[in-house]
Formats: C-alpha cells, sequence, structure tokens
C-alpha cells in the first residue's frame, strides 16, 4: 500500500467511525454467530441457553427466531446437546448451523453480528478468526479481564432484543494493523525488484527482501530478543527514513485498544480507542531518554534486524503467530482497511471499563479512622 492510499485508509475510517457512533445501524440480524470457550463446560452451557432463546424467540415477522452459528467442535459436545436443541422443533434443524475458522475467512459476510462469551482473550481470538471483513462485534463479559467485554449476560435478552430491535446498535471501529513479514532472500531464493513509489500496489518494505507472512493486529505487535542474552538492536523506519535504532529488549507496536494490555505494563500511555494513533513503547529500553510516543497513524512503520546483529528477534501478533526474524528480516506496520467494529453499551464506556479494571484515579481512605474520643491532657 502506497503512503497516499495509507493516508485516505486512515481518514476513511475515521469518517465512517464517526458516522457509526451518531446514527445508530438498524438492520435485521438473520445470522448470528457464538464464539466461546468450547472446553469451558460453564460457558458451553451458557451458550447452549443464548443459542436456544435466539432460535425460539420469534423475529421480524417469524414464528422462530434466527439462524444461530456455534463452534463446529460443539456439534459433538454431550453438554451443548445439539440433538436435544433440535428435538424441540424441526425447523431448527436448518437453523442451528457451525462455523470453522475457514468459513469466516472465506465468507464473514455471511454473519449479521458476533457474540462473545467469555474474557478479552475471546475477543481478540475472534479478530485472530475475522483476518479481512469483521462483523460487529458484541461482547459479553464472563472473562477474568473486562476491558473490551461491556454487556453483562444475565441481562443479554434486554440488549439482544434492543439492539435487534428498533433501536438499532451504535458501532466503534477500533483500529487494526496490518503487519507483514518480509524475508531476506537466501540462495534458493531471488530477491524483488525494487517497488515503484508511484504504484499503489507498491510493497513498502526493503526491495532485496521477499513477503513471507501478513497478519491483522487488534492489541499489538511485540518484538522482543526472546532467548538471547544481547539487546535487542533493530532499525526504525517511518515513511522509509530512518527514525531510530532501538537497543532495548524489545519494542511494543500498539493501537489504542492495546493500549491497555502489555504496552501499558510497559510504561506506555492510556488512549481513547478514538484517537487515530500508533503506540510506540520500548521494553527495559538502554537509554532512558527512549520514551513512549505516538505516532500518526498514516505513517508506515518498517522494523528491521541489522545484517549485522549479533542475535536474532521475535515478534508476536496479539500473543500470537510467534516468527523469529533473522538478520535482514523486516516487519511492517500500518493502519489496516478492515476495522474490528465493536457494538457499544454505552457512549462513556471506554471510561467505564479502565474505572472498573484498572480502578484508574481511584483512591482508597489512607488515613486510620477515628474510633472515639481522646482523652485531653492537661
Amino acid at each position: 500500500m502506497s503512503h497516499s492510499r495509507l493516508m485516505q485508509t486512515a481518514t476513511s475510517v475515521r469518517e465512517v467511525s464517526k458516522q457509526l457512533q451518531r446514527r445508530p445501524i438498524k438492520r435485521a440480524v438473520r445470522n448470528v454467530m457464538i464464539v466461546t470457550k468450547a472446553r469451558d463446560n460453564q460457558l458451553v452451557h451458557l451458550t447452549r441457553e443464548l443459542a436456544e432463546w435466539l432460535l425460539t424467540t420469534p423475529r421480524y415477522g417469524s414464528e422462530v427466531g434466527v439462524n444461530v452459528y456455534v463452534d463446529a467442535k460443539l456439534s459433538r459436545s454431550k453438554r451443548f446437546d445439539a440433538p436435544g436443541l433440535l428435538a424441540k422443533d424441526e425447523r431448527f434443524s436448518s437453523m442451528l448451523r457451525y462455523w470453522t475458522p475457514d468459513l469466516c475467512w472465506s465468507t464473514p459476510e455471511k454473519f449479521d453480528l458476533v457474540l462473545t462469551l467469555g474474557g478479552d482473550g475471546t475477543v481478540l481470538y475472534t479478530s485472530w478468526l475475522f483476518q479481512r471483513i469483521v462483523p460487529p462485534i458484541l461482547s459479553f463479559s464472563l472473562g477474568s479481564l473486562g476491558f473490551l467485554t461491556n454487556f453483562q449476560f444475565n441481562d443479554y435478552k434486554t440488549q439482544l432484543s434492543r439492539i435487534m430491535g428498533e433501536a438499532g446498535m451504535r458501532v466503534n471501529l477500533r483500529m487494526r494493523f496490518t503487519c507483514t513479514v518480509y524475508r531476506a532472500p537466501t540462495s534458493t531464493t531471488a530477491p524483488r525488484p525494487r517497488p515503484d513509489p508511484n504504484n499503489p500496489s507498491a510493497a513498502n518494505s526493503s526491495p532485496e527482501t521477499i513477503e513471507a507472512e501478513q497478519f491483522e493486529v487488534l492489541n499489538e505487535l511485540v518484538i522482543d530478543r526472546g532467548p538471547s542474552p544481547y539487546v535487542s538492536s533493530l532499525q526504525l523506519y517511518g515513511d522509509n527514513n530512518l527514525l531510530t535504532v532501538v537497543q532495548a529488549d524489545g519494542v511494543i507496536f500498539s493501537t489504542p485498544t492495546g493500549s491497555t494490555a502489555y504496552s501499558l505494563s510497559a510504561g506506555g500511555s492510556l488512549v481513547h480507542p478514538d484517537i487515530p494513533a500508533i503506540l510506540l513503547t520500548p521494553i527495559c529500553p538502554h537509554t532512558l531518554s527512549f520514551r513512549p510516543m505516538l505516532l500518526n497513524d498514516s505513517m508506515l512503520l518498517r522494523i528491521k534486524v541489522p545484517r549485522g546483529s549479533r542475535a536474532t528477534a521475535y515478534c508476536a501478533f496479539d500473543g500470537k503467530g510467534r516468527v523469529e526474524l533473522r538478520a535482514g528480516d523486516e516487519v511492517t506496520i500500518a493502519a489496516s482497511q478492515y476495522p474490528f467494529p465493536t457494538v457499544l453499551s454505552e457512549p462513556m464506556e471506554w471510561f467505564d471499563s479502565i474505572s472498573r479494571t484498572l480502578r484508574w484515579n481511584t483512591r482508597g481512605a489512607m488515613q486510620k479512622a477515628w474510633e472515639g474520643d481522646v482523652e485531653a491532657k492537661g
């Protein structure tokens, strides 16, 4: 993606996000996908309860509900008991369906709404499933963390009836990164021709590298020294200009959504999801002047392991897909043209989430309570 195309993408996503938050989306929700931990017995039980309610509650002039997609692993689950659910109404045989990662990859437009049951990890897994177009995501809080899960499951009937009814849903487009790994050519691979900067489809890596893998990231890209005893020495470029040489245990490139995750633990700032920025947070830097900073989301970043590096580096994408970077390898980071749409529970949900989970700016009583009269001494 060229720099001009990247700027157009970032600007378009910002404008669409503003419009979606101002106006609710009113559309018929006929295909609902449920994402949960198939090995968690309690969550499987709740998934069965939710699926049955969606199937049986009449919608849009029909005597039955909507089509429900659950994890294909649940088709054999005794606790989910798909045969027992289908026996309640013969029409359910065509309404209860199963999703697979391949289905999410090939036809994401099939789903009108995705419901997640779990914690933030379940939401990140959902982002991993949809590497391109993402349906609206509504997350119920049933896990240990809750930065991204702002709906309470015990109120699911009221919330879903409102969203699937006349009220509609308000959606926040959360920024994602497109991260591309490029490999230095070996003796058996030929280097790429130098890209044409006037060509919108031209790549943005070094001309001597070969594209290997690409990931859509919701939280962060982490590059660290792995098991090596040496401090990482990484070249950081912005729009093909050398910005600095990173000398640290590693570096975190975080989205505003990921500002409450690893970046925060490493000293990064909290950033509201509506702010279009790339967070750069060093991990134990060699120089104390290397502080966290925010970069424009229209900037194309590239981080490279120098050919003369004493050690390799390792990168992880939302904690998954850990990849080794050898000398000459590099990774590009750009604002994705496929944002992650989350259904808003209320306008101030982000502030509520950091207050609830981090106890942001909450101060407990520090002085011992007064327990009675103290006799005056003359």
